[in-house]
């Protein structure tokens, strides 16, 4: 089984989902998308399981995946208790995370610094999901951990999508370089601060995902 083709197929499905191709409720229909993607059914399958992992499509016994998209109010919650969720991360990893955390993090931001000068969103955004378990594992409080796993993989096809706004790329690594600093100085409250500030999504960058989802 392809799994990376499947995951392809979802991440193409997130972005019809966005562009309007299906609507909040929509059945998805497995023979029909195997015949849109040249594929065989069970790529298709494992596709729709990402999306009901995720939160984006829901199963419904007997009757199959259903697309289920968070209305502003939920999506708001949402990416406010992310946010305090990886501030928390950040405040323990300062004190908490090892040298080789530290230099694991270090690492994944120069791929993510690489993936901006190749222009390669995807791998930017792959990268970017390093960076942050990376701070999470630094933690070292394994329920937190899976808490703030299982929201990124919620929130996954959203924050990916408010990466593609303009001059957005540049900011956020600016922010990593904030974060990391903070971190290998040991200075939890000035982790905390930039993590809450990296992953909130309100303002005008709020106002401007919501636009792109009902565009």
């Amino acid at each position: 089984m392809d799994v990376r083709r499947a995951d392809q197929i979802a991440e193409a499905l997130e972005q019809l989902v966005f562009s309007g191709e299906f609507q909040d409720g929509q059945r998805l229909d497995e023979l029909k998308l195997a015949e849109q993607f040249h594929v065989s059914r069970t790529p298709i399958r494992e596709a729709l399981q990402v999306l009901v992992s995720s939160g984006m499509a829901e199963q419904v016994p007997r009757r199959g995946v259903f697309i289920r998209q968070p209305g502003p109010v939920e999506l708001m919650e949402m990416f406010e208790t992310m946010a305090e969720i990886e501030a928390v991360c950040g405040r323990l990893a300062a004190t908490r995370m090892t040298d080789q955390g530290l230099e694991a993090l270090s690492a994944a931001n120069d791929r993510c610094q690489q993936a901006i000068d190749d222009t390669d969103h995807d791998r930017y955004y792959t990268e970017n999901e390093t960076f942050h378990q990376i701070i999470y594992r630094g933690a070292a409080n394994a329920f937190l951990e899976k808490q703030a796993l299982q929201l990124q993989n919620r929130l996954k096809a959203y924050r990916r999508i408010q990466l593609r706004f303009r001059g957005r790329l540049q900011q956020s690594m600016s922010e990593h370089s904030e974060v990391l600093a903070a971190l290998q100085a040991g200075n939890a409250d000035q982790a905390a601060s930039v993590l809450r500030r990296h992953v909130a999504v309100q303002g005008e960058k709020f106002h401007q995902l919501i636009a792109s989802l009902n565009r």
